[in-house]
């Protein structure tokens, strides 16, 4: 895109990075955007060919299921072409090594680069060393934002809007991308953010990102809309955060009688992978009528369409058919 036709564009960014800066707007036409994927990825004739003789390229320095996934099967619906490099098992490094990776890249001449990687910034450093879009699909402990997208698509599409909303977000939050991003957009969007945790699974900052801060399961989730559990990300830890993992189900794993002091009609989310017994209970998890878990893997795909297409379509193009 020009510049000119970049200024004017819904979504008017080259990249996304983060949610961190984005407009109440500029979220809500991405999360339109998806809805409109949503019906179509249930049809048997769901592609499109907006993406049609465009590369995007899946990069990624941490290994994945569901993201790397998601974002595959979202590029071949729009009529891509996809390539996959896994490098979380390689011996590629970090630092200098990541720009040595931009280079290796600009020759292949890619439209769209999606990224996850273990550091935080690698992303951003990333994405101002090639000439393509990029995507953030997660980047150390700072932020995932197809993730929170996913998130707030689920709870729109459940209670028909976020403004107003009461969301308790759960669990290991210091090590967390994902809440970051949610932070940002459930704030963004109008909700009020509760964080519930041990002060050890605590950022520093918390105070400072407009939420209010609980260390009891009980009365954090007290006349909460929605219930957003995270999992232990033990791989980030270094040193004791909580006693055992015993102990710590008992005081913040979510289960019915925890999940009580929340509405009656309190919406169940986890980003995934789920530690059944650990911060929830399998019952509460698999609970069909509250639980949203695999509608927010369902979500993804529309999401990370809508996220591709506002980024690799250029300006002027139509619909794709």
């Amino acid at each position: 895109m020009t510049q000119a036709a970049l200024d004017n564009a819904p979504y008017p960014h080259r990249h996304l990075l983060g949610i961190e800066g984005l407009s109440p707007q500029e979220i809500t036409y991405l999360l339109d955007r998806a809805e409109t994927y949503v019906g179509r990825n249930r049809q048997t004739d769901n592609k499109k060919s907006v993406l049609r003789g465009r590369t995007l390229i899946n990069l990624f320095f941490e290994a994945s299921t569901r993201t790397r996934t998601s974002f595959e099967l979202a590029g071949k619906r729009l009529g891509g072409d996809v390539i996959n490099m896994s490098v979380a098992t390689s011996a590629v490094k970090k630092g200098e090594t990541v720009i040595d990776t931009a280079m290796t890249l600009n020759a292949m001449h890619a439209d769209v680069l999606v990224v996850r990687h273990s550091e935080s910034g690698a992303v951003k450093l990333l994405s101002e060393k090639v000439n393509c879009a990029v995507i953030n699909a997660g980047d150390g402990s700072h932020e995932h934002p197809t993730q929170a997208l996913l998130d707030a698509l689920t709870i729109r599409r459940r209670t028909g809007g976020i403004s107003g909303l009461l969301v308790a977000i759960c669990g290991d939050i210091a090590h967390s991308r994902v809440a970051r991003s949610n932070i940002h957009l459930l704030t963004t969007m109008g909700a009020r953010v509760r964080l519930v945790a041990p002060k050890t699974l605590l950022p520093a900052e918390a105070e400072r990102l407009g939420v209010e801060v609980f260390h009891d399961m009980n009365a954090g989730l007290a006349g909460c809309d929605i219930v957003m559990m995270l999992r232990l990300q033990t791989e980030r830890m270094h040193g004791a955060f909580f006693p055992s993992l015993r102990e710590y189900f008992h005081f913040f794993g979510l289960d019915y009688s925890k999940l009580a002091n929340a509405k009656p009609d309190a919406l169940i989310m986890h980003p995934g992978p789920m530690n059944r017994g650990v911060e929830i209970d399998s019952e509460v998890a698999d609970d069909i009528g509250r639980s949203a878990i695999r509608e927010q893997v369902e979500m993804g795909v529309a999401v990370r369409m809508a996220c591709l297409e506002a980024l690799a379509q250029p300006a002027g193009e139509g619909d794709g058919g």
